[in-house]
């Protein structure tokens, strides 16, 4: 019964995610003018008589007008989406195929989508009911007229659509956008955790004989879950919800997903509710997961330093954005755990430790970028701002990483004056590290 409800809500939620909700609203909304248009005819007596001039006196012509216009409609959504799509394939390919479904999927290129969609089915409607009488009267002749403007505004947004379809593949445009993303994320997080109901967690010990487990129903990513339904559910059920995964992992059919920590096992009624609450996204979400936005920066990075494309400049752009959103990670502590009113623990689930956060962050960029020396020194520099906000074990993440990054900066000084470009900008600028100088020795 609980799935029954649920149901519509899930389908809902994937449907505004996916490139056809505004479309299909715009669309609509053009369907309903076109059968307003038909299904309604005003009398021509009726509408002011300075009107009279746009009645066309040709049966033929405007059904000749408005077949022109469906169809250079037809090739101007053609031609612009598939000038568009390969724009898009070539970013991909340049940076992150991750990259393509975001862009295609924003809401402005929907909103143009549903324009040219909209304008083709009015157009098509009014061609498909005949006109009364020998030729068409003024509402009628007024609704083939609204057409051409119809077409004259898609042609307006057909500029638009290119300037912003081409902007949004430049890589400033693209490192901005995932930034935001990351950033909005983690302002949400923040203020989530401004409640005393979120909290941080530590080491927990759970006994074994009071676990029951969940499995999941079907494969995917999970990336969002309903936190505060789940804590409801089990607060009724006088248990804990431990989730065993992380938020964006990809998950198995028949895996166990949840820890139920309880006297008793859950019931199927009651196990099916939980899963329900669970929501699988198909790719990786930004605005669900800040983890996402840093990821997929490093991803670009790794791309620009591949043999391929080798922009270096395109690495070390990414590397400032993954600075600054690192150094606003280290200003909180993100929440695994949400209680209920007393303080119980009612459900948790991992999060991205720091330590495995700039692990999966700076090795690829260093392993990809060894040879350079200017990615090298950009890794530096970014390690030496994230110890400015540091706290005393966090630096000591921050050295590890910095010593491997010198080590590297080591190998690059094999003649003197690269030793003395890398000496000289390896205690620049204003740090908390201790850098060690004995492998220029």
């Amino acid at each position: 019964m609980i799935k029954l409800i649920t149901w519509p809500v899930h389908v809902l939620n994937s449907f505004r995610q996916s490139i056809a909700y505004l479309t299909s609203l715009i669309t609509l909304a053009y369907l309903a003018l076109a059968l307003l248009v038909v299904l309604l005819p005003v009398d021509s007596s009726i509408l002011p008589g300075f009107l009279d001039f746009v009645n066309f006196d040709d049966p033929d012509t405007a059904r000749t007008l408005l077949a022109t216009l469906i169809a250079g409609m037809i090739s101007l959504m053609v031609f612009s989406f598939s000038m568009v799509m390969s724009v898009l394939t070539q970013a991909g390919g340049n940076f992150s195929h991750k990259l393509v479904f975001g862009l295609v999927t924003e809401r402005r290129h929907q909103q143009v989508l549903g324009h040219y969609l909209g304008t083709i089915l009015y157009i098509l409607v009014l061609l498909m009911v005949p006109v009364d009488g020998r030729t068409p009267d003024v509402w009628r002749s007024l609704a083939a007229y609204l057409g051409a403007g119809m077409v004259i505004n898609c042609l307006a947004l057909f500029v638009y659509f290119i300037h912003n379809a081409s902007q949004s593949v430049q890589i400033n445009a693209i490192t901005q956008q995932l930034h935001e993303s990351a950033l909005r994320s983690m302002e949400r997080l923040q203020a989530r955790q401004r409640h005393n109901q979120w909290c941080y967690v530590g080491h927990r010990d759970i006994s074994d004989n009071r676990c029951h487990y969940i499995h999941a129903r079907q494969s995917g990513y999970i990336q969002r879950a309903d936190l505060q339904e789940l804590a409801q559910l089990a607060k009724a059920a006088d248990c804990v919800i431990h989730f065993n995964f992380a938020l964006g992992d990809f998950i198995v059919r028949g895996f166990p997903i949840l820890k139920i920590e309880s006297e008793q096992p859950p019931d199927d009624e009651w196990s099916e509710a939980v899963v329900c609450y669970l929501e699988y996204v198909e790719g990786e979400s930004i605005q669900d997961l800040y983890v996402n936005g840093l990821t997929q920066l490093m991803e670009i990075a790794v791309k620009a330093l591949s043999p391929g494309i080798n922009d270096p400049g395109t690495a070390r752009l990414c590397l400032h954005q993954i600075t600054e959103l690192l150094c606003e990670r280290l200003k909180f502590q993100p929440c695994n755990t949400l209680a209920d009113e007393t303080g119980r623990d009612r459900v948790t689930w991992p999060e991205e430790s720091l330590e495995s956060l700039l692990y999966k962050l700076y090795t690829p960029i260093l392993h990809y970028g060894r040879d350079d020396v200017s990615i090298c020194l950009a890794l530096l520099k970014s390690l030496k701002t994230l110890s400015l906000f540091a706290d005393m074990r966090q630096r000591d993440l921050l050295q590890a990483h910095a010593q491997r990054v010198v080590d590297a900066l080591s190998e690059l000084a094999a003649d003197p004056l690269d030793s003395q470009f890398i000496l000289e900008r390896l205690d620049g600028g204003t740090h908390r590290l201790a850098l060690s100088k004995d492998p220029f020795k």
